[in-house]
């Protein structure tokens, strides 16, 4: 369930009121475009434009006997224009109505969507500095591989929300498509530039070409592109999920008084912020899937998207906000051990500078597998006998005709691992990065 403190703003994008604001906004468009061509009287269009309204209430009540939400919505604006309405919807169809206006909502959430991708890219931003230089353990299959630094790893996922920024900014254009070309895309009955005049005014651009609807590609990419940058959200909340495990425990979720983990085990602090955005993404995921079965239609329309996008456009834009913006409370508030990074780093006893150990040996003109052999043996007892790898190395008489003991401790120098932190941070956040 998405929490109170998230629903306002996106639910007022989505709102009855809103949605029926955007299709009269629309029609009234329309009508300053044909008073423009010399087809509704000056006198006419000031009436439309000052009586145009309407009751939410009134449109479900005319709904409920019509059977069509379009008519209902016109029959009611008529009731507040008068006369004049004869020329509100003239020439159009109500997918004209409902594309150009679904754009204009989308593109108002998605608006509200990057904010918080934005606040986001601004609290990873800080919070690598702030761990810029604390090592880490780097792992690779879920074993330790070599070192790196926390904020090398919130770097990276900033990096990538840079590029989920622009992915919603694509988005944005992608789905700020409207038409208003009558029936069948033809524009029998309504003049091209009826369909220029209103994409402006609404923001948008005019399809190339269309049927009854805007092609439900655009739409389609719409909803990828949100569950793409759902996928990045799981991704880093499955990272700290790791890291919160026990065994781990690098870094935590926020735990707060009075919080409780478990109605059975009071010790619980559980990663339960970043296991809801896990099941989130799954579901953003499931959106975009339906809007991909929107994409093929019968002939020039079916009404077989409307109903799924009746629930996926409003339901994947705030469950992605609201996602941006839990996600970015979670590492607002990560709770980080670097003492606890330093202990990890060092529970295998000195294996992860073994191929620092491998590149010496063939710096000393060893032939690679000869030298892998050598290190990969006191590896091998490291895992097999808990022996201290450094130790085994000076003892293996191979090495250490090969190798002197300062150049074995060499070999174990964490600061080798982290000389280039200072470019990565240059190359991810700008040259006079500091």
């Amino acid at each position: 369930m998405i929490p109170r403190y998230t629903r306002p703003e996106m639910a007022a994008v989505w709102s009855d009121e809103n949605r029926f604001r955007k299709w009269l906004d629309v029609e009234i468009y329309a009508c300053e475009a044909w008073n423009r061509l010399g087809r509704i009287p000056d006198e006419d269009l000031r009436q439309i434009r000052e009586k145009a309204a309407f009751e939410v209430d009134r449109i479900a009540e005319i709904e409920a006997e019509v059977k069509h939400d379009v008519i209902a919505f016109l029959t009611n604006v008529a009731e507040h224009v008068g006369p004049p309405s004869r020329y509100i919807h003239m020439g159009m169809t109500s997918s004209d109505v409902l594309d150009t206006a679904l754009a204009m909502l989308c593109v108002e959430a998605t608006d509200r969507i990057l904010a918080q991708a934005e606040r986001l890219c601004r609290v990873l931003r800080r919070r690598a500095h702030e761990f810029k230089r604390v090592p880490q353990m780097g792992r690779s299959h879920g074993i330790h591989a070599e070192p790196i630094t926390f904020g090398l790893k919130l770097a990276l996922w900033y990096d990538e929300m840079t590029r989920n920024l622009d992915r919603l900014r694509r988005a944005r254009e992608i789905i700020a498509v409207g038409k208003i070309s009558g029936a069948v895309g033809t524009f029998a009955n309504v003049d091209p530039f009826v369909e220029e005049y209103v994409c402006e005014r609404a923001g948008l651009r005019p399809a190339r070409g269309s049927t009854q609807v805007v092609s439900r590609d655009h739409h389609a990419e719409f909803f990828s592109m949100l569950a793409l940058v759902g996928a990045s959200i799981e991704k880093f909340s499955v990272e700290i999920r790791h890291l919160q495990r026990t065994e781990v425990l690098e870094a935590e979720e926020y735990f707060s008084a009075g919080q409780k983990g478990s109605s059975a085990m009071p010790h619980k602090r559980n990663p339960i912020a970043t296991e809801n955005l896990t099941g989130c993404a799954r579901l953003l995921r499931s959106y975009a899937q339906a809007a991909l079965e929107n994409v093929a239609l019968w002939h020039e329309r079916d009404i077989s998207h409307s109903s799924v996008e009746r629930v996926i456009a409003p339901d994947a834009t705030t469950l992605l906000h609201y996602m941006l913006h839990r996600f970015t409370n979670v590492i607002e508030n990560l709770v980080v051990y670097p003492e606890r990074m330093e202990r990890n780093l060092n529970l295998t006893g000195g294996l992860i500078y073994s191929q620092r150990v491998l590149l010496k040996l063939v710096e000393k003109g060893v032939r690679r597998e000869d030298a892998y052999r050598m290190v990969q043996r006191n590896a091998m007892r490291v895992w097999e006998e808990g022996a201290d790898y450094k130790a085994l190395l000076r003892q293996d008489p191979d090495v250490g005709r090969l190798l002197s003991a300062e150049e074995i401790d060499e070999a174990f120098d964490i600061g080798y691992h982290l000389k280039h932190v200072d470019t990565i941070f240059q190359r991810i956040f700008g040259e006079d990065d500091s």
